[in-house]
């Protein structure tokens, strides 16, 4: 029962100008560090395929997957906000990275393969029904929960997100759908500026001022995240792997270390275990020291593969 690994060349042709933190070589050094692990033996690579527009307008408004589609270049960038653009590859990018969260949710809903990773780009939690954001194009993990709601029939699905940003595009997709559990741990006050007040009974928003560091990040999980799956039991969960609350990160002014994301992932492991029959569908989404990001996938990864 091999991890799926999916990811797609074009996600590391997409690219929004030199000196951007959200740079190719970020896949780049995940997909080097895998193979340098030895770990790439024991996964089932797959090229991830691109959605479907009604896999996107589950998620997005017509009109938001319509500009997309309109403002992808020939040449040279299109600019979506100050801090997202696209080249030519950007929208092949783009909706491989959705289409990778739908097929990683086929793939473990399916089997024999109980858990995935997508090792794909740009990243998507910022992305809300109607606009792109913060080097965010499509939502990925909230079109792949939407998936496993409408095309496999589930009831309860979880989305775990300990990215140093909240994932305020996540949080409009669902925050009126209770059949989406959202756990998200995040810097405030940073950007976007949101989540610290916004929860309700099945988003459990976990706000953590800067310079909060392994041990506090680990006792806000338990405290708050924990409880709160146990009773909502999730038939399937899903990540929002970020790895910029690292220490090294550049980003954001948290401090985990790389044996905090081995951590988390086994305690979500042990959810999925519990209620899920073990199913794991994780996706890439914030990082930007690349040697950090890539020994923490590692750590991601092993876990996952138990």
């Amino acid at each position: 029962m091999a991890t799926v690994l999916l990811t797609h060349p074009d996600c590391v042709l997409h690219e929004m100008g030199a000196g951007h933190p959200e740079s190719p070589q970020r896949l780049r050094s995940i997909l080097s560090a895998i193979e340098a692990s030895g770990l790439a033996a024991s996964l089932d690579v797959r090229e991830a395929p691109q959605a479907t527009r009604e896999q996107l307008e589950r998620v997005h408004e017509r009109d938001h997957v319509e500009l997309i589609h309109e403002s992808a270049p020939d040449a040279g960038y299109a600019y979506l906000d100050p801090d997202t653009s696209m080249n030519a590859r950007s929208l092949s990018a783009a909706l491989r990275a959705a289409g990778a969260l739908v097929a990683a949710t086929d793939a473990v809903m399916s089997g024999p393969a109980r858990r995935a990773f997508c090792a794909v780009r740009p990243p998507g939690h910022h992305a809300t029904r109607a606009r792109p954001m913060g080097f965010c194009i499509f939502n990925n993990v909230a079109i792949g929960a939407a998936h496993a709601l409408e095309a496999h029939g589930l009831e309860r699905v979880a989305v775990l997100d300990f990215d140093v940003h909240h994932g305020n595009g996540t949080e409009d997709a669902f925050h009126e759908d209770p059949r989406v559990m959202l756990c998200s741990t995040f810097q405030h006050p940073y950007y976007p500026y949101s989540g610290a007040d916004s929860g309700n009974d099945h988003i459990i928003n976990v706000p953590l001022p800067a310079m909060t560091d392994g041990r506090g990040f680990r006792a806000a999980v338990e405290r708050f995240w924990m409880p709160a799956l146990e009773s909502y039991r999730p038939q399937l969960v899903f990540v929002s792997a970020g790895f910029d609350a690292h220490r090294d990160d550049p980003l954001a002014y948290l401090k985990l270390d790389d044996e905090d994301y081995r951590w988390i992932t086994e305690r979500l492991v042990e959810v999925a275990e519990r209620h899920a029959q073990g199913r794991v569908v994780s996706t890439l989404e914030g990082g930007y020291n690349t040697e950090a990001l890539a020994r923490c996938v590692v750590e991601h990864l092993r876990a996952l593969n138990g």
